[in-house]
């Protein structure tokens, strides 16, 4: 079987995928990934074909096209519900047309079974459609917010240009479903029901191993981990080197950064591991009981944690819920929010909504104080093991691809 994969926006994306084109390669099929310059690296060290040709994912340089038109329809009390509206339609616009024009002439070379896309990506859902191949979306915070009816009219729109049957079923944009690692009881995605799930790995990144200062940590007290996550830090860099105005007033990572370095400062009976990702930050003054990093490996650490203060990156969120961990979200942008909100429903952690040192130290200590997220998350757990092994998966899409 070939399988063709399309990733498109953060390296959060081509992690999610990773687990499941490894179990297809080692199977035996032919794996082919098209992706971007910046993302091409995730793939260099696994058993897959890596073509990095797809221009930048085209919403960032569209947006500051489309200002005007959010701040018309933009509700002042939602600035981000009206930015997510905004990025559906863009997603299925004309911006489709670089992506297809590169995807469609490899794809027609490749001659793909079967179709694995970003939740992003529109122009393999129209490969797909004009091949006479299933596709499906990977796991991402993208798929979750994707409200199928506010694209259909777009995509429509490029079936009629591409000569393409148009649909009145919404969810023909997902003919065959989608892939996720959480079972549905606790779906993350509002608008996309028919699910392929299966177990979520805690061993993503290969051959990763906690650090030896790891081991030294005390464990007669709660242990704390923060981390600030890549996706911001990477879009606000974009828009500013494209002289892209923002659309909203996105939080500053940085300053999240520093008010969760002095949320740590105050949670002065427990362990608080920050982890940076990258983003500069001033520890001079740290007390001891504050461990700052670059980077470590999440899964691994999060086996051993008492609560997870994270932007609520999908990722992240399917992580915490594979060890049992509660979760204190202070989101940023995109599909975060609705994580957040996500998370209380489901009695898994709270919405952090003060965004202040003290804001964050008094989400953290309600949260170590209260049994009951620790029995949610432990349900979600074991609600999680009872899924099938992502190799599973190899046998269920050779079944789709016929």
């Amino acid at each position: 079987m070939r399988v063709l994969c399309t990733t498109l926006g953060s390296p959060s994306h081509g992690r999610a995928q990773l687990p499941l084109l490894r179990a297809l390669a080692e199977a035996g099929h032919q794996v082919r990934v098209v992706t971007t310059d910046d993302l091409a690296p995730l793939f260099r060290d696994d058993d897959v074909q890596v073509t990095a040709a797809l221009p930048e994912f085209p919403p960032i340089a569209e947006m500051g096209r489309h200002l005007a038109e959010l701040k018309d329809t933009a509700d002042s009390a939602d600035p981000m519900g009206a930015l997510t509206r905004l990025m559906l339609r863009i997603v299925a616009g004309p911006a489709v047309k670089p992506h297809l024009d590169t995807l469609l002439t490899l794809a027609r070379e490749f001659r793909p079974d079967l179709i694995l896309r970003d939740g992003m990506d529109m122009s393999a859902v129209l490969t797909a459609e004009l091949l006479g191949v299933p596709q499906l979306p990977t796991p991402s915070g993208f798929s979750n917010i994707l409200d199928p009816a506010e694209v259909l009219p777009h995509l429509n729109e490029r079936r009629e240009e591409l000569g393409l049957p148009v649909r009145d079923d919404p969810l023909s944009v997902v003919p065959h479903g989608r892939v996720d690692y959480v079972p549905p009881a606790f779906s993350f995605a509002r608008h996309l029901p028919r699910t392929w799930a299966y177990r979520q790995t805690v061993d993503v990144e290969r051959g990763k191993a906690l650090p030896e200062w790891a081991a030294e940590l005390p464990t007669d007290r709660p242990l704390v981990y923060a981390a600030i996550g890549t996706a911001l830090p990477m879009v606000r860099a974009r828009m500013a080197d494209r002289a892209v105005p923002l659309p909203v007033e996105l939080p500053d990572a940085a300053e999240s950064l520093r008010a969760i370095a002095e949320a740590a400062r105050a949670l002065d009976d427990c362990t608080v591991v920050v982890s940076t990702s990258g983003i500069p930050l001033d520890i001079e003054g740290l007390p001891g009981h504050v461990h700052v990093t670059t980077r470590v490996p999440q899964p691994l650490l999060l086996e051993t944690v008492d609560l997870f203060v994270t932007h609520g990156g999908f990722n992240s969120i399917r992580e915490a819920m594979r060890t049992g961990t509660p979760l204190a979200v202070l989101p940023h942008f995109g599909d975060q929010h609705a994580n957040a909100g996500r998370v209380e429903e489901l009695g898994l952690g709270r919405h952090i909504t003060d965004r202040s040192a003290a804001g964050i130290a008094d989400v953290c200590r309600k949260l170590l104080a209260d049994p009951a997220p620790r029995a949610r998350a432990r349900a979600a757990q074991l609600a999680m093991l009872t899924l099938p092994e992502v190799e599973h998966a190899v046998g269920d899409l050779e079944e789709i691809a016929g």
